[in-house]
């Protein structure tokens, strides 16, 4: 005898809808498998926020401490973490002389070197943009000055610069007829005359700017020349086709390319030279108009031993170097994004 289809469907497996994906026999649910990568990827990062946490943040947290309490080298050794808090270390910082000339020294020599930094990248960068033979040998030498060491580049500007035996007081005074030699790292001002006009250059100031730009632009040749390497040919073989110049395939092709990867530059730059402390001390020792926050804040550590000072020297100076890189996302950030 034969089913009938009533039969066949009242006796046989319950219909499945088509949509639906049977559920794997042993399969753990999403939530507990999501739970699951999620004790796996703390499991993975557990030794980074360790690390992160004894050498940054603890470090970080004991300054601040130190910031609002009376601190000296010699009571260090008995002083905790909760103490007799006040604001006298940030009063006496703020109050004290040539404080916010510091400060507005080192805006100065952040935005200044910056931008030269990055313009001397970009120039490189744009000039080595094409193939030619020994281009390989002369990018690699224009990493030197990125990676030589600090004490060794001071050095070799120190003894250039030297008034008494450096060879650029020497060409200056033999061949292009100086009438003395220039003090360029210990000498706060030169009196240049300018369209009659008599001018004073902060030649000390202008010198350390100087050797921050030459030391730092290769960082952004580098970032640059990467970016140069990703945009397209056709774009400027088109532009060529149409009859546009070298300034204007620049204007309208390339710098729109690099906005993004400059607004990156330009913000990494400035924080690291805003903080930026061994050359300006290797060079000229913070003096002759050079002093910056981070040479203050030096000051304050070994020449005073006044700890608490220093700890609070240093939070106003991330205090300020915070608000400046707000204010510069705020102002250029969305108009580089969008760009």
């Amino acid at each position: 005898m034969t089913a009938t289809a009533g039969q066949v469907g009242l006796t046989g497996p319950p219909p499945t809808d088509p949509g639906r994906r049977p559920r794997r026999k042993g399969r753990a649910p999403r939530s507990a498998r999501s739970r699951e990568a999620n004790r796996a990827g703390l499991l993975l990062i557990s030794p980074t926020l360790l690390i992160v946490t004894v050498a940054v943040v603890l470090p970080i947290l004991w300054a601040v401490a130190l910031a609002f309490q009376r601190v000296r080298l010699i009571n260090v050794r008995g002083t905790g973490v909760i103490g007799e808090y006040t604001l006298a270390n940030f009063t006496n910082v703020l109050t004290s002389p040539g404080s916010f000339g510091a400060l507005g020294t080192t805006v100065v020599y952040s935005v200044c070197g910056t931008a030269l930094a990055i313009g001397i990248g970009l120039i490189a960068a744009l000039a080595l943009r094409t193939p030619f033979r020994g281009r390989g040998a002369i990018r690699a030498a224009l990493l030197l000055p990125y990676i030589a060491p600090v004490v060794a580049a001071t050095f070799v500007w120190s003894t250039m610069l030297n008034p008494q035996f450096g060879v650029v007081n020497w060409f200056g005074t033999e061949v292009l007829g100086w009438e003395a030699p220039i003090a360029f790292l210990s000498q706060r001002s030169l009196p240049v005359s300018v369209l009659g006009m008599q001018v004073e250059i902060p030649i000390a100031l202008v010198t350390v700017i100087l050797f921050e730009a030459w030391r730092s632009f290769p960082f952004a040749f580098l970032f640059l020349t990467a970016r140069l390497a990703a945009v397209p040919d056709v774009l400027d073989e088109a532009a060529r086709i149409d009859g546009a110049t070298p300034t204007q395939r620049f204007r309208h092709i390339l710098l729109p390319q690099l906005l993004p990867t400059i607004a990156v530059l330009s913000v990494l730059r400035f924080i690291w030279t805003f903080n930026n402390f061994d050359d300006i001390y290797l060079l000229t020792g913070g003096g002759a108009g050079t002093e910056v926050v981070a040479v203050r804040v030096f000051d304050y550590l070994t020449a005073r031993g006044d700890i608490g000072a220093a700890s609070a020297q240093a939070l106003l100076l991330a205090a300020v170097l915070a608000v400046l890189v707000t204010l510069y996302l705020k102002l250029f950030g969305r108009q580089e994004e969008s760009s």
